[in-house]
Parts: C-alpha cells; sequence; structure tokens
C-alpha cells in the first residue's frame, strides 16, 4: 500500500496548523506552469510552508530541493524527502556535483516540475537576508523563460527555534513576489543582488 499521498495530505494540513501560515500572492496566483520558487532560509519549517502553501494539485509537482548527504540518508529522512516531499536530492560537494546538480534542476524544469530553493545556502540567524550564493543565477542562464518567484518567510524560526522540538504558537506567513527572470546580458552579480533585494523588499512589507 503507497502510503505517501496520505502522508502528504496530512502533513500538508499539520504545517498550516501548527504554523498557522497565511500565504499572500502579490504576484498571479500559481499556475500549472514550471516555477522556481526562492526563499528566505531561518527554520526546518521553510520547506513544508511554502510546499503546503500551494494547492494540492500542484504540491505534487513541486520538488524542493535538498542535501543529497543529509536526505539520502536511509530511513525516515529518506522516505520523507523522496516518497512523501518528491524532494530533488542533490550533491553540494562543489566541483562536478555542481554541474550534475545543475543539470538535475534543469531537468526537472523541462520536465514541468516547479523547484523550492533556499540559495543563502544555509539557515540565517534573523530577519536580515544573506549573500546569494550563484546557482540561483545559474539556473535562471540555464532556464530563462521560467518564472523566479520570490517568497519572503516569516516568523518560521519563532514558531520553531533552532535546537527545539515543540513549536510556539506564533503565526507566520509567506509572501509570495513579483516574478524575476534573468535580463539579457545581466552579469551574476547584478542579478544575485536584484534577487536578494526582491526578497528584502517583500520582508519591508510582510
Amino acid at each position: 500500500m503507497n502510503t505517501a499521498p496520505l502522508a502528504a495530505t496530512l502533513l500538508a494540513g499539520l504545517t498550516r496548523l501548527v504554523t498557522g501560515v497565511q500565504a499572500r500572492w502579490l504576484c498571479a496566483a500559481p499556475t500549472a506552469a514550471p516555477r522556481v520558487y526562492f526563499a528566505n532560509h531561518t527554520s526546518h519549517l521553510d520547506t513544508l510552508v511554502i510546499w503546503a502553501s500551494l494547492p494540492p494539485s500542484l504540491r505534487v509537482r513541486t520538488r524542493p530541493v535538498a542535501a543529497a548527504d543529509y536526505w539520502g540518508q536511509p530511513g525516515l529522512h529518506r522516505w520523507l524527502a523522496t516518497r512523501v516531499l518528491n524532494a530533488l536530492l542533490v550533491d553540494r560537494s562543489g566541483g562536478g556535483g555542481s554541474r550534475e546538480a545543475l543539470r538535475a534542476l534543469t531537468l526537472a524544469l523541462d520536465a514541468g516540475d516547479s523547484l523550492i530553493l533556499f540559495p543563502e545556502g544555509t539557515r540565517g540567524a534573523g530577519p536580515v537576508i544573506g549573500e546569494l550564493r550563484p546557482g540561483l543565477y545559474f539556473v535562471a542562464r540555464q532556464c530563462p523563460m521560467i518564472d523566479l518567484i520570490p517568497v519572503y518567510l516569516q516568523n518560521l524560526s519563532r514558531i520553531l527555534p533552532k535546537g527545539e522540538i515543540l513549536p510556539v504558537p506564533i503565526l507566520g506567513s509567506a509572501t509570495f513576489g513579483a516574478p524575476l527572470r534573468l535580463e539579457p546580458g545581466e552579469d551574476r552579480d547584478t542579478f544575485l543582488n536584484r534577487a536578494r533585494a526582491a526578497l528584502t523588499a517583500l520582508g519591508e512589507h510582510a
């Protein structure tokens, strides 16, 4: 018996219940077209909140990008990542692994899937958006017709502080902003600064 679909439904409902998250769409509502959702990263809840904010029909085609060295380990982590969330596991060791990771991301987008990325690379300590790593730029360059949707997540680090396992009853929010695309001739640093500014601006109005 395949229990993953039921587990996905229960997990989405539990995420909304625990976080009380309100999804605000400042951009057009999500469609079946593939997108890249990129967000600030402060909590283990981040991926679940973006994923649970989507309609069920799109949730099954939206793949969180996760580190294979952690989420690929046998056991509950791997089952949750690969069977319930349909995560795309990538090698983050750099070098050839980075090229293979980029290829996996572009193949998923070409297949019609959307992706969830956290371009800061690691969890931040507060509301300030850290420098964005270049992976988002390389995805934008490889897939210039794909919309990149900035998502600002608020209060999730307060709901589930680092090192804690019990949530705090505070309301969270996910604000989905206007789509970005790589502009003709735009260099890496200019694009990454623009993407970071888009996240920062969403935070100021969240």
